[in-house]
């Protein structure tokens, strides 16, 4: 069963403190090891939530990794590379705007997450009708236990401050319907991560928020 290799989070740990090319490219060797050890693990990742989730068939998974790259042109920070390495998959493959799995992997701050991040006004429109439609059954999944074995509740990004268009301020679901974006998460710490139960523990933590997946992505798609 593949495991995160401690090399891996050394690399990360390395590049945190040396976040500059000079540095990199002598430690390309390195970074490419981590890379595919990285690809390995998501590889078998995906396939074991494929198992649940059958919307994942024939995805590539090296198409759902991140590029280690930053994009620095808008940003103060110039470090050029991210100190973190990252995987996202949905029915669409890569993830886009539907629901789907995420892996976070960085020292100290590994987590893996679900959901939909941000969606465009359209979608956004979508989930929060389906919510306010079928809000019992939307409580009731947050609330499931192998849901709260994993989540507490969805997680605080943005969230409107006033009642969203369309809305009574008495409406029951009215702080879900404030959510911009609709992602749960659980973190990890480093030793859990290189564990070789890691790739049982995470494959259970996306089956258990599933459901939740395949709620978004029915709001959005039909």
């Amino acid at each position: 069963m593949p495991v995160i290799e401690k090399s891996t989070i050394d690399f990360l740990k390395k590049l945190k403190s040396n976040n500059n090319k000079e540095w990199f490219d002598k430690n390309r060797k390195t970074y490419e090891t981590a890379k595919a050890n990285f690809l390995e693990f998501t590889t078998s990742l995906i396939k074991e939530v494929e198992k649940f989730d059958r919307e994942l068939k024939g995805i590539e998974a090296k198409k759902t990794i991140f590029r280690i790259n930053r994009d620095i042109r808008f940003s103060k920070d110039k470090s050029p590379y991210k100190v973190n390495l990252g995987t996202g998959f949905s029915k669409g493959g890569k993830l886009d705007n539907t629901a789907g799995y995420y892996f976070h992997l960085q020292p100290g701050e590994s987590f893996c997450a679900g959901g939909c991040y941000m969606p465009m006004p359209p979608q956004l429109s979508a989930i929060r009708q389906e919510i306010d439609y079928n809000f019992p059954a939307f409580k009731k999944m947050l609330s499931a236990k192998e849901f709260k074995k994993y989540y507490s509740n969805l997680d605080t990004i943005e969230k409107l401050k006033t009642v969203p268009k369309g809305y009574s301020a008495d409406n029951p679901a009215l702080e879900y319907l404030k959510h911009k974006s609709f992602i749960v998460s659980k973190y990890y710490a480093d030793k859990e991560i290189t564990s070789e139960k890691f790739l049982s523990e995470i494959t259970n933590a996306y089956k258990a928020l599933h459901p939740m997946v395949n709620f978004l992505n029915k709001a959005i798609t039909e």
